[in-house]
């Protein structure tokens, strides 16, 4: 599912939000039914627990705490921390580098859609795999693939029910501050992690609000959504091909999605993770170009067939 922190601020229209929450409704459902024992997130960060100082390409957390930004949870997840090591050895096992932290922070884009699902995002064990999205340089896609690939294969030696989720895309290009592009006190905070005042962190949310505000009405630089772009995404899920997203290059993806549409890599993985234990069908299928959300917002729910 997406996420977008526009959900939790003043701004989007109520047909919106009350189109989208009668999605997640939906999913929320299908998250009881299956009233999973773990969920395994794959996620994005947006330079709230991850910075250029130190860049990895994947990390799983054997712990995390929200840093409760845009109204989401602040404080410690139910983060397995023996189960996480487990499934770092064995991604490593499989010839896929990927990161452990003792203290991983994780913001929105993995506590949002734990909050819309569960209620609470300290319902369910969870572990948090965090997948670079945003930071340049980035990596093949193959090697997403692979990396929920290794996880699934994991998933399916225990005998637990596992919630895998896949947290971000797909069309849109925020403003987010870049290596290129940063003034000093942001090239600051993306390097060095510095935190924000409480005075700077009101600054972003009203930035963000304004930024959406002028994108949906049409008076904004900002790269527009790509419809068009997302249907051929999902319908490439919804096939159950995700081996094909193996030939979409990094500037492929820039191109045609925007600056933070490679937040489709959390949906990559997690199919490929699904895909480990045989073929799936897609139930739920949600699509909305969300002009302001700055965002194709987008939710899927599968099951094995």
């Amino acid at each position: 599912m997406s996420h977008s922190p526009l959900l939790n601020l003043p701004g989007p229209s109520r047909d919106l939000l009350d189109d989208i929450e009668g999605a997640i409704a939906q999913a929320r459902d299908f998250v009881r039914d299956y009233d999973p024992e773990l969920v395994l997130t794959f996620s994005p960060d947006h330079y709230n627990g991850f910075f250029y100082k130190s860049m990895p390409p994947f990390c799983i957390g054997l712990s995390a705490n929200g840093v409760g930004d845009y109204g989401t949870h602040a404080g410690p997840l139910d983060v397995p921390t023996e189960l996480a090591e487990r499934c770092a050895e064995a991604v490593l096992d499989a010839g896929v580098d990927v990161a452990v932290s003792a203290s991983m922070d994780v913001d929105h884009g993995t506590v949002q859609p734990l909050e819309k699902l569960f209620g609470d995002a300290t319902a369910r064990p969870v572990i948090p795999v965090f997948i670079n999205a945003v930071a340049v340089p980035l990596g093949p896609m193959h090697r997403v693939r692979a990396l929920g690939t290794a996880i699934g294969n994991f998933l399916a030696t225990l005998d637990k029910r596992v919630l895998i989720l896949g947290s971000g895309g797909l069309s849109h290009s925020p403003p987010v501050p870049t290596l290129a592009t940063a003034r000093p006190a942001a090239l600051d905070r993306i390097v060095h992690g510095t935190p924000m005042t409480p005075e700077q962190r009101q600054a972003r949310q009203t930035a963000v609000m304004e930024a959406a505000r002028s994108f949906a009405g049409g008076d904004s630089d900002l790269q527009p959504l790509n419809p068009a772009w997302d249907h051929r995404f999902l319908e490439t899920v919804d096939a159950g091909r995700i081996d094909d997203f193996d030939q979409w290059s990094n500037s492929f993806v820039l191109s045609e999605g925007g600056s933070s549409a490679h937040e489709i890599r959390t949906w990559v993985a997690a199919f490929a993770a699904l895909q480990t234990a045989g073929d799936y069908q897609t139930v739920l299928r949600y699509y909305k170009p969300a002009a302001e959300l700055i965002a194709g917002f987008a939710i899927r729910t599968a099951t094995l067939t």
